[in-house]
């Protein structure tokens, strides 16, 4: 059973990664359309093709190799113009020019009569950003809805105001840091982590236990858990009221938080870090105790948080995709150990789909929860990795529609000549070599994802 669960994990995700790829490019498809450019390709897949079937003007197909999708339509480069300074394809002799002056005869043996104003490139610049944010916003959807989803009905991770577990003793944030790397335990509970010298924690002294729930603080009622550490972090050193009910009994005593280091987290828990690796911490109220986490359904608005989270999550990965990447090949061929927030290829989440779906005493609904999230994830990773503005990607044909109106506009103001259509074609180097770049940082992260793949559970 084990087994099988595992195949449908891996199955379920892919079939989810392949309908978002499938729908990324209708959100290319549908706009084109309305704008009038002809299409003559939809394509889910590289390579050969495996299936394809003609319905008007457009062939719809899926092709052999699942890693992607195109959408082709006619005009996507300027005819050459000897006005523009542009050397006949005869007298071409650099490489680059020879690529860019080929790409656009390719482009112009696919034009029919009457496509005159039906190429792509002909439309106005907010046309042509709209067809090509079309798919970035299709993904963008999709994880929306599927966030929503999730949030609604699941619900979202949440710190309750009951006590999971309260620590014996108290120890500086680069003190455990020094004793994890020395191979001290830490984590829950605490009398392997502790020592003599060090402190007595607050919660324990006070009587504290797992399952207590905190109902006020300083003669406050808590509501929620933030709130409640936001109080604790405030009253260093101070003796302060508080009561937690037990078994539906209701006790009081009193707690004084010690100034410790403690990391400092980001709006997702995580701890922040210094560009050296560190952890980055400050002085505040302790009390050591930590919060039974549960998943409390939110109203629909709160997907809104959960996807800006979700957001500058993926976004600061890509910001840093170089480093990542050099990272992920020290962990592969060294010693280190591969960063669980890194990137990784279909494979690494196939396979984190196939081991959740296997998880032992979870519920299908969890199981459920669990793949639907990892959909909803890449499809945050695709809408934001697609906007970079660089050539394949659909953000590099923005940033050239961008720089055609910023030129044209310029030469409007300065009372220039129109400079024309801006020749994306003349990217087509820097294209090959991004390219490459991907395919290397897919086969680089394939590869990480088989033999050092990133444990979740």
């Amino acid at each position: 059973m084990e087994v099988l669960w595992f195949i449908i994990g891996v199955a379920a995700v892919a079939l989810g990664i392949a309908l978002s790829i499938a729908l990324h490019e209708v959100g290319h498809l549908v706009p084109a359309k309305l704008f009038g450019v002809r299409v003559t390709q939809y394509m889910v897949g590289f390579g050969p093709t495996v299936f394809s079937r003609c319905r008007g003007e457009t062939e719809y197909g899926v092709k052999a190799i699942p890693l992607g999708g195109y959408v082709s339509m006619v005009g996507m480069y300027p005819p050459e113009h000897p006005e523009q300074g542009e050397r006949p394809r005869s007298a071409s002799t650099g490489l680059f020019q020879q690529m860019a002056t080929d790409a656009r005869q390719i482009s112009a043996e696919e034009l029919q009569p009457g496509d005159e104003r039906r190429m792509f490139i002909s439309l106005p610049v907010w046309k042509r950003i709209i067809i090509m944010l079309g798919g970035p916003f299709m993904n963008l959807l999709i994880a929306f809805v599927l966030t929503a989803v999730l949030v609604t009905s699941t619900g979202v991770a949440t710190a309750t105001t009951t006590v999971s577990e309260v620590f014996r003793c108290v120890v500086p944030a680069a003190v455990q840091q020094q004793r994890a790397a020395a191979g001290a335990s830490g984590g829950q509970g605490a009398a392997e982590a502790c020592e003599p010298t060090d402190p007595t924690a607050p919660a324990y002294q006070a009587g504290l236990e797992p399952g207590d729930t905190i109902t006020a603080f300083n003669g406050q009622a808590v509501e929620d858990w933030d709130g409640l550490s936001g109080a604790i972090r405030e009253r260093a050193g101070e003796a302060t009221a508080i009561t937690w009910e037990r078994g539906g009994a209701e006790m009081t005593g009193s707690i004084t938080p010690k100034l410790t280091e403690r990391p400092v987290t980001d709006s997702s828990g995580r701890p922040q870090t210094n560009p050296d690796g560190s952890t980055v911490t400050e002085e505040v109220g302790f009390v050591g105790m930590g919060s039974e986490v549960q998943n409390v359904p939110q109203p629909v608005t709160a997907t809104f948080g959960v996807m800006g989270q979700q957001l500058k999550a993926t976004a600061d990965v890509v910001v840093v995709l170089p480093v990542k990447l050099w990272e992920t090949a020290v962990a592969v061929f060294g010693p280190a150990e591969r960063d669980p927030n890194g990137p990784m290829s279909v494979v690494g989440v196939g396979r984190i789909a196939g081991e959740a779906a296997a998880l032992e005493d979870v519920p299908i609904q969890d199981k459920a929860s669990l793949l639907l999230s990892l959909v909803a994830g890449v499809n945050v990773a695709l809408m934001v990795f697609n906007l970079i503005p660089l050539l394949p990607l659909d953000g590099g044909h923005v940033a050239g529609a961008l720089w055609e109106s910023i030129r044209r506009g310029w030469a409007k103001i300065t009372r220039r000549k129109d400079p024309g259509v801006f020749d994306i074609a003349k990217l087509l180097p820097l294209t090959y070599v991004v390219g490459i770049a991907l395919l290397g940082m897919g086969v680089l992260l394939i590869i990480a994802d088989i033999v050092d793949p990133i444990r979740i559970f």
